[in-house]
C-alpha cells in the first residue's frame, strides 16, 4: 500500500480494538485519516459518501457481519476495487478460505500484542499495489507478523 497520504476505514465493533488499532496505526504510518465503524449498516453507510484507500474488516459484527459486507463490496461495482483487509480475531481455515473466495485482499488475525499489531501494519503499509491487488494467492493471502 505504499502511497503518501491514506484513507482508512476500520470495521470493527469492540471499541477497545479501535483504540488499540488506532493507537497502532499512528505510530506505523506517518499519514492517515482513520475513520471508525462500529458495524456493518455504519460501514455500507460510510462508503456511499466516501470511498477508503483500504478497509479493515472484522469479520464478527452486529446487524451485518462482515462476511456479508465483504460480499456486497465485492458485489458493487463502485466499490469492489476497493482494498479490504480482513481483522478478526479468528483463523479459522473455513472463514479464511471463504474471505478468500469473496474476494477479500489480504487475511489477518488479530495479534495479541500492541508491538505485534504495529508489526503487522507496517507489513501492509509497505506492501506494493501488485502484492494484493487485485487478489494475492492464495499462498500469500494470510499475512503474520
Amino acid at each position: 500500500m505504499t502511497k503518501q497520504n491514506y484513507h482508512i476505514i476500520l470495521a470493527d465493533d469492540d471499541e477497545d480494538d479501535q483504540i488499540f488499532f488506532r493507537e497502532a496505526m499512528s505510530e506505523t504510518v506517518s499519514s492517515v485519516t482513520l475513520n471508525t465503524a462500529k458495524d456493518g449498516i455504519e460501514l455500507m453507510s460510510m462508503l456511499a459518501h466516501n470511498l477508503p484507500d483500504a478497509i479493515f474488516l472484522d469479520l464478527n459484527m452486529p446487524f451485518k457481519n462482515g462476511q456479508e459486507c465483504l460480499s456486497e463490496i465485492k458485489n458493487n461495482w463502485r466499490y469492489k476495487n476497493i482494498p479490504v483487509v480482513i481483522y478478526s480475531t479468528s483463523s479459522n481455515i473455513d472463514q479464511i478460505n471463504s474471505t478468500f473466495k469473496a474476494g477479500a485482499n489480504l487475511y489477518i488475525s488479530k495479534p495479541d500484542s500492541y508491538l505485534k499489531l504495529k508489526i503487522i501494519l507496517k507489513k501492509v503499509f509497505s506492501l506494493k499495489c501488485e502484492e494484493y491487488k487485485p487478489q494475492p494467492e492464495k499462498e500469500k493471502f494470510v499475512l503474520k507478523y
